[in-house]
Formats: structure tokens, sequence, C-alpha cells
């Protein structure tokens, strides 16, 4: 039964998600880069910032919550500038100091000085006022910050190839999950982090590395060529698909990490799910924790030029 809730509530997840891409890699009414997946991020952020929030309430820790929803979102839509002002049909300028990434590393300022604003508006007494900013900046920087190098990839490049950066890192993240998951629980014997996680093995991270790099793989040799008819030349050669497989590896393990990192904070908490709005499947921080964490990675790795265009 828990399989079938599981299973239904990935194709549920994976129709709207495939919904948004398509609009937005066909940009009607000249929409901008990213703007049509912008809402879906921000639920995302509303929904995650919700269950993170809870997390900490279960250790005692209270931040002012408006500070916290404030603070995510702020990240987000400064990241979303870029997007914000192609809208007005001008092309967001190249030189501009904040770049892509200045925005998000601004607005986490700011949402750290909202933070202690929130704190001194409700001040009674000592104790607990830093411990409350710490964690409540903590959220912006898990949910938001992590979050922002979404857009970052999206409009990484251009329009084409943001898109299949974007992908990619979904695509092999949430591939080796699955890989990850089946082998596990069909073979698995030997605890990964049982004090984390009873149920992931060490045979399941196998798995899911192995699925990871081969997913890398197919997605750049075949699905890149075919679907988004991007001409890679002699980037096809032999140490380019080394590069793919790495790319595959060094995403799976950062998703490993990004799960066993929520699974730490779960446990800490003591709550077995971040929240039960998915049936199977947990909360929407039992979807994002392992991308949260490997998208930084990503884009590294599209920035250094491992993998992307020539």
């Amino acid at each position: 039964v828990m399989l079938r809730w599981r299973l239904l509530s990935a194709l549920v997840i994976i129709s709207v998600l495939l919904g948004f891409i398509c609009l937005d890699y066909w940009h009607p009414w000249g929409a901008p880069t990213g703007l049509w997946l912008l809402p879906l991020l921000l639920l995302a952020t509303v929904l995650a910032t919700s269950e993170v929030l809870g997390l900490l309430k279960a250790s005692n820790l209270q931040p002012v919550p408006w500070a916290v929803y404030g603070g995510t979102l702020m990240v987000i839509l400064g990241s979303a500038i870029p997007i914000f002002y192609e809208c007005t049909g001008a092309v967001y300028p190249a030189d501009c100091p904040f770049g892509q990434l200045g925005w998000p590393t601004v607005m986490t300022g700011l949402a750290l000085v909202v933070l202690f604003v929130s704190e001194m508006l409700r001040y009674e007494q000592p104790g607990r006022v830093i411990m409350h900013v710490a964690s409540g900046l903590l959220a912006v920087v898990y949910v938001g910050l992590l979050a922002s190098f979404l857009i970052a990839l999206r409009r990484f490049h251009d329009h084409q190839w943001g898109m299949v950066a974007l992908i990619s890192v979904v695509a092999v993240v949430k591939v080796s999950d699955s890989g990850a998951y089946f082998v596990g629980r069909s073979c698995g014997r030997h605890k990964l982090a049982p004090k984390l996680s009873p149920k992931k093995t060490i045979e399941g991270a196998v798995g899911g590395l192995v699925f990871g790099s081969l997913a890398a793989l197919v997605y750049f040799y075949w699905l890149v060529p075919n679907i988004f008819g991007l001409d890679l030349g002699d980037k096809a050669g032999g140490l380019q698909v080394v590069c793919w497989i790495i790319y595959g590896l060094i995403l799976t393990v950062a998703g490993m990490v990004g799960d066993l990192a929520e699974s730490l904070w779960k446990r800490d908490s003591q709550q077995k799910d971040s929240s039960q709005w998915l049936p199977g499947l947990g909360g929407v921080l039992d979807i994002l924790d392992s991308l949260l964490v490997a998208v930084l990675p990503a884009y590294l790795c599209w920035a250094i030029g491992l993998v992307g265009p020539g």
C-alpha cells in the first residue's frame, strides 16, 4: 500500500513539474527565462519553510514565523530580480555588479537583519534570542539560499542550456534516489547509517551511485541532442563521457548527504517525517532534501565547465 501511494504521489509531482517545465521552455507570451517555474518554486519554499519551522518547534526553537517566511521568500525573490527585470522587455545587463548570485547573498544578509528586528519586537526576557535568530537563519539558508541555485541553474548560459542544466540535476538526483530505494529494498543487507536512517543500506547507496552515473550518461549522450537539439560535437568524446559520469557521481553523493542531513534533523527533533503533505513520500522537505544540497555542486560543475556547452 505504501509503495502504491509513493508511486502515485511521485506521478502527480512529475506531471506537474513537467507541465511547468514545458511552459517555461516554450515561454508563451514571451515570458523571460524562469518566470513560469518561479510560482512553483515559491510554493515549494513556503511549504518547506513551514516544515522547517515545525522541526525547529519540536526542538523548542521558535524563531518568529513571519520573519522566517519573509526571509526565505526574500532570498528567492531576490534571485528572481533578473527575471523581473526582463519582464519590462529589457535585457538584464551582463555587467551588473550583482550578477545572478549577488542578489540572494544580499537578501540573506537582509533576512538576518529582519530576524533580529523580529526578536526585538517580541523581546521580554533573556535566554533564547540568539538561538532563535540562529535557527531562523538556518531555515533561510537551508530553504532559501540553497534553492536559489535552482534559479541560477535555470538561467545558466542561455535559455536552452539553462533548461538542460536544471533538468540534469533533477533527473540525476531523483533517478539515483529511486535506484537507491529499489536496490536497498530488494537486496539491502548492510545498514548505511542506522542511527540516522535505519532503512538506508550500503547496497542501496551503491545502487544509487550506479543509477545516478547512468542517468547522467544517458541524459547528456542521448536526451540532450535528441530532445533539446543541441550539438555536442567533439564534447561527446571519451573524456567528456568520463566527465558526465563524474557529474552523476558528484550529484548522487551530494544528494545522499542532503537526504541524511534531513534525517539527522528529523532524528534530533524526534520526528518521523517533516510533514504528511504527500502520501507515501512524507513532506515537501522529504522530496527536496537531496535536491537542495545537490544543486550547489551541480552549479559549480556547470560553472567550471565539467559539463555544459563547449
